[in-house]
């Protein structure tokens, strides 16, 4: 039997490296996971290097690298695929940029990069949308919210560039720097302008607007600034059901994966109760991959709260939300026909609370699969396993060749 569908399963973020909470352990080598572990017994495992060795990948390039689609010829920065992801459709040549609503003091320093976490900012979304105005630039910006203290800014018009630095300081208790051109093009300049406008005249809408009031009454960090980063040009994608032949839909919570998967193609289904968090529905999110294979070629599923937990250096909060994927993952086991792929982006280790470049574990499991002795998903078990070492661009061709539909190379 040749599997004829794809269940392509990206954990962000959830390998590791030994953790003192853990007796040394790394939150996925403590956390029970019995499903993980069979569909690593039924498959062939190894490790991974996203990107290659020794590079810290973002979640942006791991992903594009894991469709195959090499980020040093894909990737033009984070923002115009964040962007895409929150809705705003770019086009070739607009400029984009992920922000954070962040909290300021009085003073005007950072107290916190993600005001508290906050989630539902649309109405403060929908109120910078209405009150900035750049037509002293001669541009006009889309601004959309994104999941929790996300969302996105892409500026549209003529003599834009994209190579401008950042206001986020990265950390607290200082003033966001102001956006500065990092070249002398006058393209760069402009957009410079821009954003530093953009801020200012969203920092005072922020800082009256009714949300930010009451947050401030109930004891919660107000969202009253934009912190942006990110910004890139949007290039052009060849479509993904060209590249392989295969339709295609993106499960996913955060709105970065969300806007790589739409522009190469694949349609997005939003899931009810995702949240990119350690609180999402991860079992309705496996519904909808389920039902999603019963229409399309390749799902891509991407659980991203073991991610969070990384970042905030929660090794405890990272093992048990594993143990909450690993048990909604178990209709998975019945998927006879179907190749499953599960891997992680990246590692983001609770003791360095970022990205690191540790490869991470993958299985592949499903009809013609060789199958090896690895019992156990974990970073150490798998890098016992059949595939060896790969890079994450290797990934689409061993998938591609299990479903027959690689071509020969030579005669």
């Amino acid at each position: 039997m040749i599997a004829q569908k794809v269940l392509f399963l990206v954990l962000d973020g959830i390998s590791d490296r030994p953790c003192e909470a853990l007796d040394g352990k790394t939150p996925l080598a403590a956390a029970r996971t019995p499903v993980l572990d069979r569909i690593a017994a039924g498959g062939v495992c190894g490790i991974m290097d996203t990107i290659s060795p020794g590079i810290r990948p973002g979640s942006d390039t791991s992903h594009l690298a894991l469709l195959g689609y090499p980020p040093q010829d894909y990737y033009t920065g984070r923002g115009p695929l964040e962007a895409e992801g929150t809705g705003i459709h770019m086009t070739a040549g607009m400029i984009g940029f992920r922000c954070n609503f962040a909290t300021v003091d009085e003073n005007g320093a950072v107290t916190d990069r993600r005001a508290g976490r906050i989630s539902g900012t649309e109405p403060l979304a929908e109120a910078i949308r209405d009150g900035v105005d750049l037509s002293s630039l001669g541009l006009e910006f889309r601004f959309n919210s994104g999941v929790g203290h996300r969302a996105a800014l892409a500026l549209v018009g003529e003599g834009l560039g994209d190579k401008v630095s950042s206001n986020d300081p990265k950390k607290e208790g200082v003033r966001p720097p102001e956006i500065r051109a990092c070249t002398d093009d006058p393209a760069d300049a402009k957009t410079a302008r821009a954003c530093n406008e953009f801020v200012r005249q969203s920092a005072e809408i922020l800082y009256h607007h009714p949300l930010n009031i009451q947050r401030m009454k109930e004891g919660l960090a107000p969202a009253n600034y934009l912190l942006i980063r990110g910004a890139g040009k949007m290039g052009e994608f060849p479509q993904f059901s060209e590249r392989y032949g295969l339709s295609g839909s993106v499960i996913a919570a955060a709105t970065l994966i969300v806007g790589i998967g739409k522009v190469v193609g694949l349609e997005h289904i939003p899931v009810p109760g995702a949240t990119g968090s350690v609180n999402s529905d991860v079992a309705a999110k496996v519904r909808a991959a389920l039902a999603e294979l019963g229409r399309k070629d390749f799902v891509l599923m991407n659980i991203k709260g073991a991610d969070e937990a990384g970042h905030d250096g929660n090794a405890t909060q990272k093992r048990d939300f594993i143990e909450v994927i690993d048990a909604a993952l178990e209709p998975l086991l019945d998927l006879d026909e179907t190749l499953i792929v599960v891997c992680a982006d990246h590692s983001t280790p609770c003791p360095v609370r970022d990205h690191s470049a540790d490869p991470v574990p993958v299985v592949i499991r499903g009809p013609g699969v060789r199958v090896d002795r690895v019992r156990r998903f974990d970073e150490v078990s798998c890098a016992e396993g059949g595939l060896h070492r790969i890079r994450g661009s290797d990934l689409m061709p061993i998938v591609m060749d299990l479903i027959n539909k690689s071509h020969k190379y030579g005669a």
